[in-house]
């Protein structure tokens, strides 16, 4: 009798133990794959935020290569101090020429350091279209104008089906909100570089999408990125006009 107690008692604590095992296997796979899906959502704004803080610091210039380099459109933390002792030990290049990925159809932007090449015609209505698209640049929306043809131009990157894919997207416009009003951005078309000036920049909810149609008088250019960094939320949009000499 007392060994069927002994058995039945032994037998409980077994069980007992392949619960509790079991109830902290799952609740450490939960937390490694929380953890997993944070990383996979965050590490490219993360990454582009600690390479644009690492720049100022260090004040890092960014000059645009191409057509009119006479021009130099740089993107300067107006530092003409000699490197001090970390830049030296860390071999930090103060500055950096940004080479359009394709001169044929590309975009640079020297203040946060983007440069992608542009694939034009994508349709802002085909998810399954643009998703492939952002995977390896920045999308021009279907009817738009092209630079030098007078109209309104709309662009966009960063975007998703789910945001624990947000990472998987191309991160050319994750530093968009720190652009200001003068800043300038260079597109290269055909071989030639079209130069524009920020004007403003709004964040809007993504169903209002009357900015994709705006008429305009001038040669007027609109980026998009989702908003905040990481999430697809809102949308941030920015607005610039071009700069003719």
């Amino acid at each position: 009798m007392r060994q069927k107690l002994q058995e039945h008692l032994d037998l409980m604590r077994a069980n007992e133990y392949l619960k509790v095992l079991t109830l902290r296997t799952i609740g450490n796979f939960l937390v490694i794959s929380s953890l997993f899906m944070i990383g996979k959502t965050f590490y490219q704004p993360v990454k582009e935020e600690v390479r644009y803080a690492f720049d100022k610091t260090f004040a890092k210039k960014y000059v645009v290569a191409g057509e009119n380099t006479a021009e130099k459109i740089t993107r300067d933390f107006s530092s003409t101090q000699p490197l001090s002792g970390l830049a030296k030990l860390l071999n930090v290049k103060q500055l950096e020429v940004l080479t359009p990925a394709d001169p044929n159809y590309s975009i640079v932007i020297p203040k946060i350091g983007a440069n992608s090449r542009i694939i034009p015609n994508v349709n802002p209505a085909d998810e399954k279209e643009y998703l492939e698209v952002l995977k390896r640049g920045v999308a021009q929306a279907l009817g738009t104008a092209f630079p030098g043809e007078g109209g309104h131009m709309f662009l966009f990157a960063h975007s998703t089906d789910y945001f624990w894919n947000v990472g998987t997207y191309n991160a050319i416009f994750y530093l968009l909100y720190k652009l200001e009003t003068g800043d300038e951005i260079n597109l290269f078309y055909k071989g030639q570089r079209y130069v524009y000036k920020v004007t403003g920049k709004i964040e809007v909810d993504p169903s209002e999408v009357q900015y994709l149609t705006r008429k305009t008088d001038s040669e007027f250019l609109t980026l998009q990125t989702c908003w905040p960094p990481g999430t697809t939320l809102k949308r941030m949009l920015v607005f610039a006009e071009r700069k003719i000499e």
